[in-house]
């Protein structure tokens, strides 16, 4: 149903170094780049994420509520994009653990402040 999702950035080089290391975790790879947006995708298709400059030059500010959440295949794989995320300078928002009796999630805000989740479902 999602074809992409895209975050709002106020340093497009700094995020999108964070994003190009985080994302290949996923084998996703940079598709599009240009002076306000870069986009990636995993080989394969399926939805994308991409990060941009707002296009009324206004200050970036994070979405209340707002939260993307990136699909990892078991609870290894969400263990270690959290610690990469942490590492790359994200801040934490929930360590990785079981999350109800469906899922095990990690949630960390990235360099902008925007919420990311790593989740699988077990």
């Amino acid at each position: 149903m999602i074809n992409y999702i895209t975050l709002g950035t106020n340093d497009l080089a700094k995020s999108a170094e964070f994003y190009d290391q985080l994302l290949e975790e996923f084998g996703a790879k940079r598709v599009m780049a240009n002076e306000r947006m870069v986009f990636w995708m995993a080989e394969g298709g399926g939805a994308g994420i991409s990060i941009c400059t707002p296009a009324d030059e206004k200050k970036a500010t994070v979405g209340n509520g707002s939260m993307v959440a990136l699909a990892a295949e078991n609870t290894e794989k969400v263990d270690g994009i959290y610690q990469k995320a942490i590492a790359l300078g994200a801040q934490c928002e929930g360590k990785p653990g079981k999350r109800g009796d469906m899922s095990y999630a990690a949630y960390f805000r990235d360099l902008d402040g925007n919420k990311i989740n790593a989740i699988c479902y077990v």
